[in-house]
């Protein structure tokens, strides 16, 4: 099967960056509506059924395959199966955007303490949300996510809800991250595009593969955008989304949700030496 073509020139130079030189590229993605279909409920979302085996076969040919997600580091192993799977030395899960880190070869995570703002939101959060139809999503005592997508109206619920909890989070030193239909209350200083970064600085990293569907995802396209202007080449792809159009027009490459992503990756492995 043929690689697509990027839309864009840089995307081009990327795709041929890490065709070239695979040992010296990071394979960034993120978990939920990339590798792993979008669900009603976040504690039912598992990996697609042919990721692993994809991520096998690709993470031995390039210097990592880093799953970069706003889920704690051991739920996104989980859910992903990435566990004792054999050709998956070369994955890294950092979660918590970087937060946390786990490491398939070791399996072990390493994390800081808690921020103390986290217990202090989730105390306030259900007088706040009584009768939204919103529900809140533990993430390991380092962030919270409040999700409106099982309310009635799920955008009214959204919107409604995005400046109360902007200020709840702020009077607690935390920020809001939103998403498809989902605020995250965490703390501030880590992104998606910060962990990207820093992984890459760690590997010494000639070229860059990113993929994501999601708000969250917005600072690692800038990573990689910002890492272009200094000479290390990047493809951004977006995994189909009708609900961030902001990072479908920056991406070089959108692909059909995580059956796409599979798809491309399993593509990518094959023409790798």
């Amino acid at each position: 099967m043929s690689l697509p073509t990027p839309s864009t020139p840089a995307g081009h130079d990327g795709l041929q960056a890490l065709l070239s030189h695979p040992r010296g590229a990071v394979i960034g993605l993120d978990f939920d509506g990339t590798l792993a279909p979008i669900v009603a409920d976040p504690e039912r979302a598992r990996a697609h059924p042919e990721a692993v085996s994809v991520l096998a076969a690709l993470a031995p040919k390039v210097a990592s395959v880093a799953v970069i997600t706003g889920r704690p580091a051991e739920v996104a192993v989980r859910h992903g199966g990435f566990a004792g799977v054999a050709g998956l030395e070369h994955l890294t899960v950092l979660g918590h955007y970087g937060a946390e880190r786990w490491d398939a070869a070791t399996g072990e995570v390493t994390a800081p303490e808690p921020h103390p703002g986290v217990a202090a939101v989730r105390a306030e959060l259900p007088a706040l949300l009584d009768g939204t139809g919103a529900w809140i999503e533990e993430k390991g005592g380092r962030a919270v996510a409040v999700h409106t997508r099982r309310a009635p109206d799920p955008q009214a619920a959204f919107d409604a809800l995005r400046t109360p909890l902007t200020d709840l989070a702020l009077r607690h030193g935390l920020i809001v991250e939103p998403g498809r239909l989902v605020l995250e209350l965490r703390p501030p200083g880590m992104d998606k595009g910060v962990a990207l970064q820093t992984h890459m600085r760690e590997l010494s990293a000639t070229s860059v593969l990113y993929a994501g569907d999601d708000l969250g995802d917005l600072p690692a396209f800038s990573t990689v955008e910002n890492l272009r202007t200094t000479g290390t080449p990047g493809l951004l792809v977006c995994s189909g989304s009708d609900e961030v159009t902001e990072l479908r027009k920056r991406a070089d490459l959108v692909v059909d949700g995580p059956d796409g992503v599979v798809t491309l990756l399993r593509t990518l492995a094959e023409h790798l030496a």
